[in-house]
């Protein structure tokens, strides 16, 4: 199974998932910061320091993925870091990105840069957040600053990566920082972030014409339990407006979902919506970002009550506003670590769906990647056949999209290392590279030679690999 020629092969990382270095050089607190310090908010009371020390260690880092024959390193910058309480530039935090742009270009890997996926500035944080209107002008205050110091050598910009997590899973549920549980200042969240987007993008185009500029979103099929069951179909329906739909029109049809909008008006989500914000958010894009872990299989039964938990984990509340009934019952099918059920057809899907709903856009598979438990072994090697094969089914599904007519450039698989996984701690690896979090070692795992091979090649071996 060849892949097209050009092809991009990647990884991704996220900045506070790596980096550690919480303090240094000027970087101030973000929302991930202090939501550490929420009992029962992270598994083991976890913090992002050091995490992989990324921040340390980014010459070992890149010749990892030079070792590896990566076409190109997805990573974000840091908010607090460049722009520390969203004040003056911090010229500290800047220079490291710029000396980390330099050293992949060095080594002929492409820099495909993230500005933001996640760390809001806690400074704006206590003045609302996302559900605060002023959030996206500070936004694009930030990436203008970020393009004017690093415009020059990153053709490749991504906006925000999987607002639906920084909006309805943040502000709605409190899965993820800042941990709030309130659903009118998560669709307001979500509003907010795409003008944050379609600012942002205006300056960059106004910055670097020449850039390719797109925004990441974590797309997922909904699936009806019962596809006869009226309940069961609108259940599917609001979850598909407020996972892809919500995101989705407003940057390609400049228009938000009318039957959305209608769900969420006793939320006050279009009180938000301002003249021209619409024009502003759906500026013309050069490519796509598209995340994929699993379907949805949703039903409009509810899930009988749960026993109080016991483990400390902090209780959390739902991202589905307006539909917190819905329930997702298990089809049986192989679960990672994560118990997310392992559906590579998914993936299909998604990219189909967008290529046949939405005008043609390059798109490009910014995270697909799984969680197993996995270790070093006395040789020194990390065997993880589960992730290889996950990754393999997935490039398959890919490839059958592009025979389909999607026009797919690129995949970069999750995560690059093991890292700090959010509301998880360090419980959950990702990683194809193996971090031992007391020494900071790294060890490539059996997936990560396997990728390599089908990298350097841009080809799929005809038989599944063992």
């Amino acid at each position: 199974m060849s892949f097209p020629e050009g092809f991009v092969w990647g990884a991704a990382t996220a900045a506070f998932q790596i980096e550690g270095a919480t303090t240094a050089d000027g970087r101030t607190a973000s929302i991930w910061d202090t939501f550490c310090r929420l009992p029962g908010a992270v598994v083991g009371g976890d913090t992002g320091d050091p995490a992989a020390d990324h921040y340390h260690r980014v010459d070992e880092d890149v010749q990892l993925m030079v070792d590896l024959g990566l076409h190109a390193y997805r990573f974000s910058t840091a908010w607090p870091r460049i722009r520390p309480d969203a004040g003056p530039v911090n010229q500290p935090g800047l220079d490291f990105y710029s000396r980390l742009v330099d050293k992949l270009l060095e080594n002929n890997i492409t820099p495909w840069l993230t500005l933001y996926h996640w760390d809001l500035p806690q400074t704006l944080e206590d003045e609302g957040g996302w559900a605060n209107r002023d959030t996206a002008y500070r936004f694009a205050e930030y990436a203008e600053s970020v393009v004017g110091a690093l415009g020059d050598r990153v053709d490749n910009w991504t906006t925000l990566n999987e607002p639906w997590c920084s909006s309805l899973l943040s502000y709605a549920a409190g899965v993820h920082a800042p941990g709030r549980q309130e659903p009118e200042a998560a669709v307001a969240a979500v509003h907010h972030l795409l003008l944050a987007h379609g600012l942002a993008t205006a300056v960059i185009r106004d910055q670097a014409p020449n850039a390719k500029i797109g925004i990441t979103l974590n797309m997922y099929p909904i699936i009806p339990a019962d596809p006869e069951d009226p309940a069961d179909l609108d259940a599917a329906r609001r979850l598909d407006g407020l996972q892809n739909r919500i995101f989705l029109d407003p940057l390609f049809k400049g228009e938000y979902p009318a039957d959305i909008v209608e769900d969420l008006e006793p939320y006050g989500f279009s009180k938000h919506i301002r003249e021209n914000d619409l024009e502003i958010i759906s500026a013309p894009l050069d490519q796509l970002g598209v995340n994929y872990y699993a379907e949805h299989f949703v039903s409009s039964t509810p899930e009988p009550e749960a026993p109080v938990q016991t483990n400390g984990r902090r209780p959390t509340g739902s991202p589905w506003v307006g539909a917190e009934h819905v329930s997702f019952p298990s089809r049986g099918l192989p679960r990672t670590d994560m118990d997310w059920e392992v559906q590579p057809d998914g993936l299909f899907k998604v990219l189909l769906r967008v290529h046949q709903d939405y005008p043609s856009i390059p798109l490009y598979v910014t995270e697909n990647g799984a969680a197993y438990v996995d270790s070093v072994g006395d040789d020194g090697s990390v065997n993880d056949p589960e992730r290889l094969g996950y990754i393999e089914s997935h490039l398959r599904a890919a490839h059958a999209a592009i025979e389909a007519g999607v026009d797919l450039r690129g995949y970069f698989a999750w995560s690059l290392m093991d890292n700090f996984e959010w509301a998880e701690g360090y419980a959950k690896r990702f990683g194809i590279v193996h971090v031992d979090y007391e020494t900071q070692v790294r060890t490539p795992k059996m997936s990560a030679m396997w990728y390599s091979q089908v990298a350097r090649g841009n080809v799929l071996a005809a038989t599944v690999a063992p």
